[in-house]
């Protein structure tokens, strides 16, 4: 069963639209194991509320932490897979988050499991590939839920947004 402290930091930095996010998920998590007889064939559904909830976060971090400017947090084109990934072009480099994170952190560690956890709990799960169909188990998206969150509050604690926002 998940649980998530609604007195923790983490919890009131997220937006009043991801902690909504987040409850609808928990309650579509919560029907489903009350309904184990449900003939369901694939539970990627679960994960969507918490990979929205993952995008906004990122979003809202990088806006505090300072990476993006406004403008790019509330625009259409600003691209988090890109930003993330750690493969990124040299020539686009001074784009990258990913860099950025390294540098605040001190290592790759956060920011290859923040590029990880996007790639497992959104692009591996909301793609639609005909040769390579992939169903999730109930167990595979409650994984993913979990990785989903836990680096959610650890990108939270890492990057020191508690001492950032108090400046």
């Amino acid at each position: 069963m998940l649980s998530i402290d609604r007195n923790s930091f983490f919890w009131k930095y997220l937006s009043e639209g991801q902690r909504g996010l987040i409850e609808g998920g928990l309650y579509l998590l919560n029907d489903v194991k009350a309904h184990p007889d449900a003939n369901i064939s694939d539970y990627s559904y679960l994960v969507f509320p918490f990979a929205k909830a993952y995008e906004g976060f990122l979003k809202k971090l990088f806006l505090d932490l300072g990476f993006i400017p406004q403008h790019v947090y509330e625009g259409d084109h600003f691209r988090i897979g890109k930003a993330l990934n750690p493969h990124l072009e040299k020539f686009l480099r001074h784009e990258s988050i990913y860099d950025k994170i390294v540098h605040r952190t001190g290592g790759k560690m956060l920011a290859d499991e923040l590029w990880n956890v996007w790639k497992r709990g959104r692009n591996l799960v909301f793609h639609y590939f005909p040769h390579n169909f992939r169903a999730l188990s109930l167990v595979e998206a409650e994984e993913i839920i979990n990785e989903i969150l836990t680096v959610m509050q650890k990108a939270v604690s890492e990057c020191r947004v508690e001492s950032v926002l108090r400046r």
